[in-house]
């Protein structure tokens, strides 16, 4: 389904202004609770928080530079890929998450991780700010960018941004799970 491109850009540009907004206010939980992990193979919030810094790390260069060398100007409209809107909507937050598979060099269980975390974070949701304002210049549907699991797949730029946002709101429901998990009482804090 075709979408306006200033529409989807703003729509992702709230969905970024509220995963930085909820950043910062996580940032200001004490570290020990950002650290508390519910069970030895779960993820505590800052392992939630690096996970999408791993994947920052590699999408947005990846975005900057297929934004830069983008010849195709911008479009009033923006169509999904197949796979692209696939992959996105499976990122999409839902009531009950379904687990999916961490490849290893994303999984930062049992990392040893400081406050830094969250300020990379906080730095990448900044950074995409700025890249989703570029893109208004460039082909969100022509303009294609690589993905973290193969070079030979690329997916349209929209549909880029799509997986990255909906993939940090993702993930950032699953961290504020974990900092609600310490308020029951039967949860035992080590």
């Amino acid at each position: 389904m075709k979408t306006l491109s200033e529409d989807l850009i703003q729509d992702l540009i709230e969905r970024t202004r509220q995963t930085l907004n909820a950043t910062e206010i996580l940032k200001q939980e004490p570290f020990n609770l950002l650290n508390w992990k519910p069970a030895p193979e779960r993820w505590s919030v800052l392992e939630c928080i690096e996970h999408l810094n791993l994947y920052g790390d590699f999408y947005l260069p990846e975005i900057a530079r297929r934004i830069r060398e983008s010849q195709k100007p911008a479009e009033p409209y923006f169509k999904p890929g197949l796979l692209g809107d696939y992959f996105a909507k499976s990122m999409l937050p839902r009531e009950k998450l379904n687990k999916m598979k961490t490849f290893a060099d994303k999984n930062p269980n049992a990392s040893d991780l400081t406050i830094d975390s969250m300020d990379r974070f906080i730095s990448q949701q900044k950074e995409l700010l700025v890249l989703l304002n570029k893109s208004r210049s460039v082909s969100l549907s022509k303009t294609k960018t690589a993905i973290s699991i193969s070079k030979l797949i690329t997916l349209r730029l929209g549909d880029t941004f799509r997986v990255v946002i909906y993939h940090n709101q993702r993930h950032l429901v699953q961290a504020n799970k974990v900092l609600n998990l310490q308020a029951q009482p039967e949860v035992v804090k080590a």
